[in-house]
């Protein structure tokens, strides 16, 4: 029960930290760059489900565990994608602005997405799923409190300026706390799978980093843009995996089974993409010496 009334409580605290650095302009940008967008909406919502489902057959991930990786792969990004922007001085206004965005169009493709995944990879074992129940839940636990966060930043400029940077740290040490929760409360779960699930994880970061990165290259964009678009595109909120995966199976103690791949995701984000990160800005600024 505690889990069940602190982890929702968590992500909607979360979410409205993401709203506060959030402008309207920031979904004005939409049209000022449609090309932009057009290649990240198709990225996240077309080609990282459908990366994720081959990764999971190549793989051998089956049932729970890749029901759980679908859900990842059907979630919005977070603060992190923009802070990790920001480090690999990508665009962090246009990475702002695709959160922003992706986060209102998950409410609608996540629920869709994993009442596939449930009925294709569990068959007759699959729980009931209520698509509708589960969008308007999605709808209250992150549109909402990112609403309240924007309203706030655009009423009350002053407080969002000295609580925001308080907020983003809050923020960073729930995710760390969901996120041990996580793997603690599905150890054995995590022990049994995490030789196929953590290479399945890191192949599905670095593959939708590149199609980011190399999609925008394609048609032509900036580098700091096509640098937005891959770390969009590859960065996921797990925060929020965690929390669909125990709204649909609630775990009699702890967390659900579902929830354990976008726990182990957390940690292997960090892992995987800070070092991509590092690299990239050690390589920019050597090219920066010699022009």
């Amino acid at each position: 029960m505690l889990i069940d009334i602190i982890l929702p409580l968590s992500l909607v605290f979360i979410m409205f930290s993401l709203g506060l650095g959030l402008t309207i302009d920031d979904f004005k940008n939409v049209a000022k760059h449609p090309k932009i967008f057009a290649v990240g909406l198709i990225n996240q919502m077309v080609l990282l489900p459908l990366v994720a489902f081959g990764i999971i057959l190549l793989f051998g991930i089956t049932k729970e565990m890749a029901v759980g990786l679908m859900i990842l792969a059907s979630c919005p990004g977070g603060v992190t994608s923009n802070i990790i922007t920001k480090m690999a001085k990508g665009d962090t206004a246009l990475s702002i602005s695709y959160t922003a965005v992706i986060s209102v169009a998950t409410v609608l493709t996540l629920p869709l997405v994993t009442a596939f995944a449930i009925h294709y990879f569990m068959g007759a074992e699959a729980p009931s799923i209520n698509i509708l129940s589960l969008g308007l839940t999605m709808f209250l636990i992150t549109l909402v409190p990112v609403g309240i966060g924007l309203l706030t930043h655009h009423k009350a400029q002053k407080f969002t300026k000295s609580f925001e940077p308080i907020a983003s740290k809050i923020s960073a040490i729930l995710f760390a706390l969901i996120v041990i929760a996580a793997l603690a409360s599905e150890w054995q779960a995590f022990v049994k799978n995490v030789k196929i699930l953590g290479p399945a994880i890191v192949a599905l970061i670095v593959v939708m980093l590149l199609i980011g990165y190399f999609s925008s290259k394609l048609f032509k964009m900036k580098e700091p843009q096509a640098v937005s678009v891959a770390i969009a595109t590859g960065i996921q909120n797990a925060t929020v995996g965690i929390a669909i995966g125990n709204i649909i199976l609630p775990a009699a103690e702890g967390l659900s089974v579902f929830s354990l791949p976008s726990g182990v995701y957390g940690i292997l984000m960090y892992l995987v993409c800070l070092p991509i990160v590092f690299m990239y800005v050690k390589w920019i600024r050597s090219k920066m010496k010699n022009v």
